[in-house]
């Protein structure tokens, strides 16, 4: 669910203001006004990741991203006879489109979870549509919410952001998990995936990394250890791929408890051509398996383009390598003790079994 961000994954501070300048003025326009206003000091003391989910432009992002939204509205619709008088939980439920494709899928009813203000757009948009007898928003935290219901038949959620796990939505719905979902119920989706591999990217990681040797004259060099700690957000080109791609992560959604998400995996890759390798590069498929007509919804350069595009490594020195050389090395995934929806990731790599190992610090912010 993560929102647009720049080129880079930073959240500047004057974005954040920015956000929750258009928090206020959303909140102003909200449906439900009228019955319940919120000053400036209460907007600013929610959870700013709740704040940027109230703006509608980050929703518009994300529901126009067709590759996610057409890859739910397949796994939901064409798997009907799963809903069909059931019992759903849309966790983050945002705009409430997944209840809807939930509703029409036949659902008995769906409860959708959503804390941010977005949830009162929801509730209008129910009215609109005359599903107030189908779908039903509760505004809250997942942790703090109360269902009408015990448990529930099927939990639907895009709970995914930047790099998979950055923002952290996938607590929330293991909670939610051991909670409400029944013994033998549905997680939609129910399984994720990441990988890696080799990267080409020397003419931008010029443009970002190596010209502050020289800014207008100046040397700047000592941000560039700042600028490689910062992984970029970005779609690559499938041809900047120069080797084979290996799998570091699988996520049994069923299984997963919450501290499994702070990892760390092995990785071994093969460079398929003579070239210089700027980066690794990583990124996701997510899956709909426990259904007839099973659904992938992948993120990577040789996909459609998604609002989640690819995640960018930088690696300090360039290195040449020929093909079919190997490299080596160990990915540590870990949230950040200071802000859990923040994570730090370290990285090493090595060419041989008796090569120097090189070590180097991230952080998604």
């Amino acid at each position: 669910k993560s929102p647009p961000l720049k080129k880079n994954t930073f959240i500047m501070l004057g974005e954040k203001h920015q956000r929750q300048k258009s928090q206020i003025i959303i909140d102003n326009q909200s449906p439900n006004n009228n019955k319940k206003k919120k000053s400036e000091v209460q907007n600013q003391k929610i959870d700013y990741y709740f704040n940027s989910y109230s703006t509608y432009n980050i929703h518009e992002e994300m529901l126009k991203d067709k590759a996610r939204t057409g890859a739910y509205q397949k796994a939901i619709l064409g798997n009907s006879y799963l809903f069909k008088d059931k019992i759903v939980l849309d966790v983050g439920s945002g705009t409430g489109i997944l209840s809807f494709f939930a509703a029409q899928a036949g659902a008995k009813h769906v409860y959708g979870v959503e804390y941010a203000d977005i949830a009162d757009y929801s509730i209008e948009i129910i009215k609109k549509n005359k599903m107030e007898q189908k779908i039903t928003i509760i505004k809250s935290k997942v942790e703090e919410a109360e269902l009408p219901v015990d448990k529930v038949d099927i939990i639907l959620s895009e709970w995914m952001g930047y790099f998979l796990l950055y923002e952290s939505m996938l607590d929330c719905v293991l909670f939610a998990r051991d909670k409400w979902l029944k013994k033998d119920g549905i997680m939609f989706p129910d399984r994720a995936q990441m990988f890696l591999a080799g990267l080409e990217d020397r003419k931008y990681k010029y443009r970002k990394i190596n010209s502050w040797n020289n800014i207008y004259g100046f040397n700047m060099n000592c941000i560039k250890e700042v600028a490689l700690a910062e992984p970029l957000i970005d779609s690559c080109k499938k041809e900047f791929i120069i080797s084979n791609i290996c799998k570091i992560y699988d996520i049994d959604l069923y299984k997963v408890k919450k501290e499994e998400l702070d990892f760390m995996s092995g990785y071994q890759i093969e460079f398929n051509k003579n070239d210089i390798f700027n980066a690794l590069v990583t990124w996701f498929n997510v899956s709909f398996n426990k259904v007839k007509n099973k659904v992938v919804l992948g993120t990577s350069p040789f996909e459609n383009k998604t609002h989640w595009e690819q995640t960018i490594f930088y690696i300090e020195d360039d290195v040449y390598v020929k093909k079919g050389q190997k490299l080596w090395g160990n990915i540590a995934v870990i949230k950040d003790k200071k802000n859990f929806r923040f994570i730090n990731i370290k990285i090493s790599y090595h060419f041989d079994d008796k090569g120097k190992k090189i070590v180097q610090q991230y952080k998604i912010t």
